[in-house]
Protein backbone atom coordinates (compact mmCIF):
# COMPACT_ATOMS: atom_id res chain seq x y z
CA UNK A 1 0.00 0.00 0.00
CA UNK A 2 1.50 3.39 -0.84
CA UNK A 3 2.16 5.94 1.65
CA UNK A 4 -0.48 8.84 2.27
CA UNK A 5 -0.20 11.71 0.07
CA UNK A 6 -0.27 15.33 1.72
CA UNK A 7 -0.46 18.38 -0.34
CA UNK A 8 0.50 22.15 0.86
CA UNK A 9 -0.07 24.91 -1.40
CA UNK A 10 2.50 27.93 -1.54
CA UNK A 11 2.11 31.40 -2.88
CA UNK A 12 4.90 32.21 -5.15
CA UNK A 13 5.35 35.05 -8.37
CA UNK A 14 3.59 32.96 -10.49
CA UNK A 15 0.56 32.02 -8.18
CA UNK A 16 -0.50 29.19 -6.08
CA UNK A 17 1.84 26.03 -6.54
CA UNK A 18 0.91 22.93 -5.05
CA UNK A 19 2.95 20.73 -3.96
CA UNK A 20 2.42 16.88 -3.20
CA UNK A 21 4.40 14.78 -1.12
CA UNK A 22 4.43 12.04 1.90
CA UNK A 23 6.23 11.79 4.90
CA UNK A 24 9.92 10.62 3.04
CA UNK A 25 9.51 12.06 -0.61
CA UNK A 26 8.35 14.77 -2.92
CA UNK A 27 5.84 13.76 -5.42
CA UNK A 28 4.91 16.60 -7.18
CA UNK A 29 4.91 20.23 -7.58
CA UNK A 30 2.12 21.96 -9.71
CA UNK A 31 1.17 26.13 -11.25
CA UNK A 32 -2.35 26.75 -11.24
CA UNK A 33 -3.85 25.56 -14.09
CA UNK A 34 -1.04 23.57 -15.61
CA UNK A 35 -1.59 20.94 -18.02
CA UNK A 36 -1.77 17.46 -16.14
CA UNK A 37 -2.37 19.25 -12.74
CA UNK A 38 -2.16 16.30 -10.45
CA UNK A 39 -0.40 13.98 -12.75
CA UNK A 40 -1.30 10.04 -11.81
CA UNK A 41 -3.26 11.78 -8.13
CA UNK A 42 -6.65 12.27 -7.15
CA UNK A 43 -5.45 15.43 -5.36
CA UNK A 44 -8.75 15.66 -4.14
CA UNK A 45 -8.98 13.20 -2.02
CA UNK A 46 -5.47 14.58 -0.01
CA UNK A 47 -5.86 16.14 2.57
CA UNK A 48 -3.34 18.95 3.85
CA UNK A 49 -0.02 18.31 5.55
CA UNK A 50 3.22 19.67 7.04
CA UNK A 51 5.96 16.40 6.24
CA UNK A 52 9.36 17.02 6.37
CA UNK A 53 9.49 16.53 2.92
CA UNK A 54 6.92 19.65 1.86
CA UNK A 55 8.87 21.81 4.39
CA UNK A 56 11.62 21.21 2.77
CA UNK A 57 10.68 22.08 -0.46
CA UNK A 58 9.10 25.29 1.06
CA UNK A 59 11.79 26.34 2.35
CA UNK A 60 13.61 25.60 -1.34
CA UNK A 61 11.48 27.52 -2.94
CA UNK A 62 11.52 30.49 -0.86
CA UNK A 63 15.24 30.31 -1.86
CA UNK A 64 14.78 30.10 -5.41
CA UNK A 65 12.29 33.21 -5.70
CA UNK A 66 14.42 35.16 -3.17
CA UNK A 67 17.26 35.26 -6.21
CA UNK A 68 19.27 32.47 -4.53
CA UNK A 69 20.30 28.64 -6.34
CA UNK A 70 19.69 26.08 -4.46
CA UNK A 71 20.18 22.52 -5.64
CA UNK A 72 17.56 20.10 -6.19
CA UNK A 73 19.13 17.40 -5.45
CA UNK A 74 19.04 18.29 -1.92
CA UNK A 75 15.46 17.02 -2.06
CA UNK A 76 14.01 13.93 -1.63
CA UNK A 77 12.28 14.03 -5.13
CA UNK A 78 10.33 10.97 -6.32
CA UNK A 79 8.00 11.53 -9.66
CA UNK A 80 6.05 8.81 -10.89
CA UNK A 81 6.48 7.66 -14.41
CA UNK A 82 7.91 5.36 -17.12
CA UNK A 83 11.71 4.37 -16.95
CA UNK A 84 11.54 6.45 -20.13
CA UNK A 85 10.53 9.53 -18.49
CA UNK A 86 12.64 9.28 -15.23
CA UNK A 87 15.40 9.23 -17.60
CA UNK A 88 14.37 12.40 -19.12
CA UNK A 89 13.91 14.00 -15.98
CA UNK A 90 16.82 12.95 -14.15
CA UNK A 91 19.07 14.49 -17.25
CA UNK A 92 16.68 18.01 -16.81
CA UNK A 93 17.75 17.95 -13.07
CA UNK A 94 21.71 18.10 -14.99
CA UNK A 95 20.66 21.81 -16.62
CA UNK A 96 22.49 24.25 -14.71
CA UNK A 97 20.79 27.04 -13.19
CA UNK A 98 20.15 30.06 -15.60
CA UNK A 99 20.93 27.72 -18.75
CA UNK A 100 18.71 26.01 -21.78
CA UNK A 101 18.99 22.99 -23.63
CA UNK A 102 17.16 22.40 -27.01
CA UNK A 103 14.65 19.38 -27.31
CA UNK A 104 16.84 18.44 -29.98
CA UNK A 105 19.88 18.32 -28.15
CA UNK A 106 18.15 16.72 -25.15
CA UNK A 107 17.27 13.98 -27.21
CA UNK A 108 20.53 13.56 -28.89
CA UNK A 109 22.20 13.06 -25.53
CA UNK A 110 19.40 10.32 -24.47
CA UNK A 111 19.70 8.73 -27.72
CA UNK A 112 15.63 9.23 -28.25
CA UNK A 113 13.22 10.86 -31.07
CA UNK A 114 12.77 14.89 -29.67
CA UNK A 115 8.99 14.56 -29.77
CA UNK A 116 9.51 11.61 -27.62
CA UNK A 117 11.64 13.76 -25.00
CA UNK A 118 9.03 16.60 -25.38
CA UNK A 119 6.17 14.71 -24.48
CA UNK A 120 8.16 13.28 -21.56
CA UNK A 121 9.37 16.96 -20.30
CA UNK A 122 5.54 17.98 -20.49
CA UNK A 123 4.58 15.45 -18.35
CA UNK A 124 7.10 16.27 -15.62
CA UNK A 125 5.18 16.32 -12.24
CA UNK A 126 7.65 18.41 -10.34
CA UNK A 127 7.90 21.98 -12.43
CA UNK A 128 10.45 24.35 -10.96
CA UNK A 129 12.23 21.31 -9.18
CA UNK A 130 12.62 19.32 -11.70
CA UNK A 131 13.77 22.81 -14.22
CA UNK A 132 12.04 21.87 -17.16
CA UNK A 133 11.43 25.71 -18.09
CA UNK A 134 15.19 25.27 -19.10
CA UNK A 135 14.30 23.32 -22.74
CA UNK A 136 13.37 25.32 -25.34
CA UNK A 137 12.84 25.09 -28.86
CA UNK A 138 15.44 25.10 -31.97
CA UNK A 139 17.07 28.34 -32.24
CA UNK A 140 15.96 29.37 -28.39
CA UNK A 141 12.53 29.54 -29.14
CA UNK A 142 9.83 29.13 -25.89
CA UNK A 143 7.99 26.53 -27.19
CA UNK A 144 6.05 24.05 -24.72
CA UNK A 145 5.27 24.14 -20.91
CA UNK A 146 2.76 22.46 -18.96
CA UNK A 147 2.35 25.80 -16.78
CA UNK A 148 2.14 28.39 -20.18
CA UNK A 149 4.60 29.63 -22.20
CA UNK A 150 4.17 32.97 -20.11
CA UNK A 151 5.55 31.53 -17.35
CA UNK A 152 8.71 29.62 -19.14
CA UNK A 153 9.59 33.12 -20.47
CA UNK A 154 9.44 34.45 -16.46
CA UNK A 155 11.49 31.77 -14.57
CA UNK A 156 13.71 31.93 -17.94
CA UNK A 157 14.38 35.76 -17.27
CA UNK A 158 14.48 35.53 -13.60
CA UNK A 159 17.33 33.19 -13.76
CA UNK A 160 19.81 35.14 -15.90
CA UNK A 161 19.00 37.88 -13.46
CA UNK A 162 22.70 37.84 -10.96
CA UNK A 163 22.34 35.38 -8.22
CA UNK A 164 22.16 36.88 -4.81
CA UNK A 165 25.02 36.11 -2.20
CA UNK A 166 23.08 33.56 0.05
CA UNK A 167 23.50 33.41 3.73
CA UNK A 168 21.65 29.94 3.59
CA UNK A 169 23.90 26.95 2.28
CA UNK A 170 22.72 25.25 -0.81
CA UNK A 171 22.40 21.98 0.65
CA UNK A 172 20.03 21.79 3.43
Amino acid sequence: MAAPLFLREVPSPLGILTLAGDDQTLRGLWLAGQRYFGGPFRLQDCPPGDTPPLQAAVRWLEHYFAGHRPDPHTLPLAPEGTPFQQRVWAALLEIPYGATVTYGDLAARLGSAPRAVGTAVGRNPLSILIPCHRVVGAGGALTGYAGGVERKRWLLEFERTPAKSSPLPDRQ
